[in-house]
């Protein structure tokens, strides 16, 4: 009983992470609810910000503070007496103002950052995004040496690059009580598993309707990032954190260890489901023109919802991104808990996984 981490006592978990009080901004959301329930495992108190944190079916013992990220003085409030703050939250999607996007990943990130340096928070880990990368380009297992782009095509990854950049930028900042913060960025791609309420269902529904089509060869290597691997990751981070460490004030990314082609694991997983896959193909360009036309009849009408197709989505579904984690084996001591196979079948099965020991 001894070797078991689970018989481990609240203490000797809460020294190992090295936390006592963690606040998770988004934590109602799917990423973040996942880190919540990790970090609970860990015996460490959590508090949980984000607009629907009261409302939020939240487990026993987590404390929830319904507020905006715009709110400087009230998420500089929730951040007393942190040990570490988990920024998660974010306005994410394809399509929608600037202005809204700025506010909430940019202007929303920077009050975190405020928050930390006003209570001497002395670790902050930050949900980012391939996105902030993304150039339209294919990404074979590329590493932590990947540039951010230098233009984007939707509002999401340009404000998510601005938010990552100075995330990591406060990187060794001093806090009026002397306290240095250190900071680390992660970049889960594709995150899915049981719960999902993004990715799978769209796809799903689009299918069912028949209105999924393969955009380009059908043959671009993807990294998928299971739902539990992705919140081990931040906890990871959290651990490895400290003024010097090899990790402060970098960014890594994240996904399985065993990358897929995409367009053939969403097949073979929609028929364990039962779910007609698509067969029909759309040349890359094609699409990309469809998404530019729907963009603007979109903006001049204009209509509301998001159009069936945009440029960012016609390229990101036709271009392979895939990526080393070697850089986060090494610097955060990470390693992968559920394994490509048994996230498939978590899927298909629609099984609600239990925490995930670190």
């Amino acid at each position: 009983m001894g070797d078991d981490p689970r018989a481990m006592s609240t203490s000797e978990r809460t020294m190992g992470l090295g936390l006592r009080r963690a606040l998770v901004t988004g934590g109602a959301g799917f990423l973040g609810s996942a880190i919540v329930r990790q970090l609970l495992g860990e015996g460490v108190e959590v508090t949980v910000a984000s607009r629907s944190a009261e409302r939020a079916q939240l487990p026993a013992g987590v404390r929830a503070i319904s507020l905006d990220l715009a709110d400087a003085a009230a998420l500089a409030s929730a951040a007393v007496g942190m040990d570490a703050i988990f920024h998660v939250a974010a306005l994410a999607g394809v399509w929608g103002k600037r202005e809204d996007f700025y506010n909430a990943n940019v202007i929303g990130t920077r009050n975190v950052i405020a928050a930390a340096l006003a209570n001497g928070v002395p670790r902050l880990i930050h949900t980012s995004s391939p996105s902030v990368c993304f150039d339209g380009g294919d990404h074979v297992n590329a590493g932590n040496d990947l540039p951010l782009a230098t233009r984007f095509l939707c509002a999401y990854a340009e404000t998510k690059a601005i938010a990552e950049r100075e995330m990591l930028a406060a990187n060794g900042s001093v806090s009026a009580s002397g306290t240095t913060l250190s900071t680390c960025a992660l970049r889960p791609h594709l995150i899915v598993g049981p719960g999902d309420p993004h990715i799978m269902p769209r796809l799903i529904e689009r299918a069912r309707q028949g209105r999924l089509m393969i955009i380009g060869d059908g043959k671009n290597e993807v990294s998928v990032t299971d739902v539990e691997n992705a919140a081990h990751a931040h906890l990871c981070a959290a651990r490895a954190l400290g003024p010097g460490a090899a990790c402060a004030g970098r960014a890594y990314f994240v996904g399985q260890e065993q990358p897929v082609l995409i367009w053939e694991w969403v097949a073979s997983l929609f028929e364990q489901l039962g779910v007609p896959a698509p067969n029909r193909h759309v040349s890359r360009r094609t699409a990309y023109f469809i998404g530019a036309f729907c963009e603007a009849i979109w903006r001049a009408l204009p209509l509301k919802g998001e159009p069936p197709m945009t440029r960012f989505v016609a390229m990101q579904m036709s271009t392979s991104h895939s990526y080393s984690l070697e850089p986060i084996r090494r610097d955060l001591a990470y390693s992968e808990r559920v394994t490509l196979a048994e996230l498939t079948s978590r899927i298909a099965e629609g099984v609600i996984p239990n925490p995930v020991q670190i």
